[in-house]
């Protein structure tokens, strides 16, 4: 006897040949039915004997496309109808959207095969793609995902294009971006006044001859536009840092293909696999010290100081075209002026890039948002995203907790932390974290911040109940989230890194957390960085603190680490401090050293921290290894780069016996100064450094007797850090948990304010994180 079944299909299953899959299922099986996308997913009905039926439910799990993602597949059985045939149907769009969105996908092998085939009609074609691979994020503007609602809408498909497209059988049946050199983009290359100097294949020729004599040419991409130059030429790469005003931050660097990448640096497995993934991250790869005499090697400028290579593969046919017949690495930098948004639009690209870019490499397939490239390393065997982006924004994290009480008209809005923003929207059980947006320091960041939320909620059609933002009232993500919404609840910054970590691994239970950043707004209006928690689900109680010190200048100390060895060389010596040359070491100015001690006699202009970020500046400008920065992070990367691994001494800490537990460093500096006046190493002491951290982490696990392990926040991008804090914690039979597809840093904070705002107005953390609040307001 013959059922019909129903199936409703949850997930990442639209733009990834998921009917076609189906389609080519059923009619394997002899089924009858449809199947067709909406705005929930993919909606099934089939029709057949319960024997195959049941077989063909097994079947889509097992053998679903490659890139697809199930969140739920509900089925039931119902009375037989009697279908005819198996169709593919036409869309239907419902009061539901709930259906995940697919990331860019780089251009997969088979559509590589077919670029460079001669006798193939899309040979050499820059748009080249199929159902497993290209643009989805960066071109759909609405639910379901179909051409109608893509920025391809306006490209009329040709016969051929229209046949492959209908065709079930084919690769392309229902690619959205389905283009040819007869009906699709085209390139141009362009003047600095925006003129056409060339089109098609003479563009790309052009765009290589200026390439390979110095020019810096903006290149439009999948997400926004790529500042491309010679990574080989030391004059052309440094005027890119002039122009860029980018004194020393590294650039990311676009390699020909995998061997080439190897002759310069070591490359694992699973680096290999990462850089040749559908995502195609930059990936952060260590520079092999000789590469040998063959290797065509990017110049020193690409990456001053810096042992590491950020390293990525073309991803676009595009970026094939282009970096096959160059055969030499490029710098591919985000398009922009640091700080900035990526630009997307040609007409804003002339402007914001002006001064800049010598000609620019365009297409007319418009980006509707701005997508950068994601950033990963490799730690602990495991991939680590540092910026989440392309080919992976905006895949959601799953909160299948059951303490949230979640249904799926439940709705949340996080807005984020004014350093590397990123905003969360969470719908149902899914949480969906959107693109990096960047440090909101500019008019341009806070107008894509505005874009992205505006966007995010109109296409999943969310209207908050909640919203979330940071704790420190004068942030631009706060300021305007207030203005926006009214009230948002406060999240303690630490301990959304915390509750981000716990989101991501689905940790249950007690933990105990460690939060170490840079900056972070406390519940005593201090600025917070080296706490530690004992975290429970949407609860924090406040368990251990680094001794805290003033840092002169409030803000502007983060750029001179100087500063913070004065705060922290005051801490301890009081004004004895600048008496008897001991502050030398630092080279200040006696004008210098004239102002600074008024200020911190007086306190003024100083911010009291506690900071595990500043700390590593304070060594850092103390052993000589910076005391000048020109990008975020810089001291504390130098004092990782030149630690010495054969060193396995540590220094050690004091724990303190206080409310919050104290944790006093004082001991460490002076051993620090004895060793520099014994002549011990630079490299020595910093990796004496990081292993005191790491054993102080564990002497805190073993205090608490919690066995679960959280580690979260900036300085646990640093891999000796968090390596050997986790060896250090697995030998002593704890679990650590760390992050890995969101990131450790501020990137990650929008969903630990999702995580704990859900819990507002529950019994416990809620109420005692509005009550902190409350006082500090008075």
């Amino acid at each position: 006897m013959k059922e019909k079944l129903k199936v409703n299909i949850k997930g990442a299953v639209q733009g990834v040949g998921f009917r076609p899959f189906i389609y080519g299922l059923a009619r394997s099986l002899n089924l009858t039915g449809y199947v067709l996308n909406s705005t929930t997913g993919v909606t099934i009905e089939v029709e057949g004997n319960k024997q195959i039926l049941d077989q063909f439910i097994m079947r889509i799990e097992n053998e679903k496309p490659t890139h697809a993602v199930i969140h739920s597949m509900e089925f039931s059985f119902l009375d037989f109808e009697g279908f005819e045939n198996f169709s593919i149907r036409q869309s239907q769009t419902e009061n539901e959207i709930s259906a995940v969105i697919l990331p860019d996908i780089a251009v997969c092998g088979q559509c590589l095969e077919e670029l460079y085939n001669p006798s193939d009609r899309r040979y050499l074609y820059p748009f080249i793609n199929c159902t497993h691979c290209g643009p989805r994020y960066s071109l759909i503007e609405s639910l379901p995902y179909d051409r109608p609602n893509t920025s391809m809408k306006k490209f009329e498909m040709c016969p051929d294009c229209r046949e492959e497209y209908e065709d079930p059988a084919n690769r392309r049946f229902h690619a959205q971006p389905i283009a040819c050199p007869v009906c699709g983009p085209q390139i141009r290359l362009w003047n600095e006044t925006g003129s056409t100097l060339s089109v098609g294949t003479e563009a790309l020729d052009q765009t290589l001859e200026y390439l390979s004599s110095g020019h810096i040419i903006a290149v439009k991409g999948l997400g926004g536009f790529h500042l491309m130059v010679d990574a080989v030429n030391q004059e052309a790469v440094e005027r890119l840092r002039f122009k860029k005003h980018r004194e020393e931050k590294p650039f990311a660097v676009m390699f020909p293909d995998l061997s080439a990448v190897r002759s310069v640096c070591a490359v694992s497995e699973f680096d290999a696999r990462l850089l040749q993934s559908s995502e195609s991250p930059i990936v952060l790869l260590k520079k092999l010290l000789d590469s040998g005499e063959t290797a065509v090697a990017p110049c020193t400028s690409v990456a001053p100081g810096n042992p590491y290579l950020g390293v990525m593969l073309p991803y676009t046919p595009l970026h094939h075209l282009l970096l096959s017949r160059f055969d030499k690495p490029l710098v591919a930098t985000s398009g922009n002026l640091s700080e900035e948004p990526m630009c997307i639009d040609e007409a804003d690209v002339l402007k914001r890039l002006a001064g800049i870019a010598d000609l620019f490499l365009i297409h007319d397939r418009p980006i509707v948002r701005p997508i950068d490239d994601s950033i990963v390393r490799v730690m602990e065997g495991r991939e680590l995203i540092l910026r989440r982006a392309r080919g992976y924004a905006p895949l959601p994290i799953l909160i299948d907790n059951p303490e949230y009480e979640l249904n799926p008209q439940s709705m949340s809005l996080a807005v984020g932390a004014h350093l590397k923003n990123t905003i969360a929207v969470q719908k149902g059980k899914n949480v969906f974290l959107s693109q990096h947006i960047g440090d909101l320091s500019t008019q341009e960041s806070v107008n894509s911040f505005e874009n992205i939320i505006s966007d995010i909620q109109r296409m999943y059609q969310i209207s908050p109940q909640k919203v979330m933002s940071d704790l420190h009232p004068d942030y631009i993500s706060t300021t305007l989230a207030r203005e926006w919404y009214g009230n948002p609840i406060p999240v303690q910054h630490h301990e959304a890194h915390i509750a981000s970590c716990r989101a991501e691994n689905q940790v249950t239970g007690k933990a105990l957390g460690v939060a170490w950043d840079g900056t972070g707004y406390g519940h005593d209006g201090t600025i917070w960085g080296g706490e530690f928690f004992i975290s429970e689900e949407g609860f924090s109680t406040h368990y251990a603190q680094m001794r805290q010190f003033l840092l002169v200048g409030g803000d502007q100390a983060i750029k001179d680490p100087r500063k913070s060895a004065l705060g922290v060389l005051f801490e301890m010596y009081g004004e004895a401090v600048f008496e008897n040359n001991k502050l030398e070491p630092l080279h200040f100015s006696s004008g210098e050293i004239k102002i600074f001690r008024k200020m911190l006699k007086n306190r003024l202009n100083c911010f009291v921290t506690s900071s595990a970020g500043r700390l590593f500046d304070a060594i850092a400008a103390l052993i000589g290894v910076c005391q000048k920065i020109n990008y975020e992070g810089q001291a504390a990367m130098m004092l990782e780069f030149v630690a010495d691994h054969a060193e396995m001494d540590a220094y050690s800490f004091e724990i303190l016996e206080a409310k919050p537990l104290r944790i006093d460093w004082s001991a460490v500096i002076h051993t620090i100064i004895e060793d520099l006046g014994s002549q011990v190493s630079a490299s020595r002491i910093a990796m004496k450094f990081h292993r005191g951290l790491s054993r102080l982490i564990l002497l805190l696990a073993q205090k608490s007797s919690i066995e679960k392990v959280i580690l979260s926040g900036g300085c646990f991008q640093n891999a000796i850090l968090l390596e050997y804090t986790i060896q250090l914690l697995r030998d002593n039979g704890f679990r650590p948990y760390w992050h890995q597809r969101v990131p450790p840093n501020d990137g990650g904070i929008a969903l630990g304010q999702i995580s704990l705002g859900l819990h507002a107005g529950r019994k416990g953390s809620s109420q005692q994180l509005l009550s902190n609040v409350e006082k500090i307001n008075l």
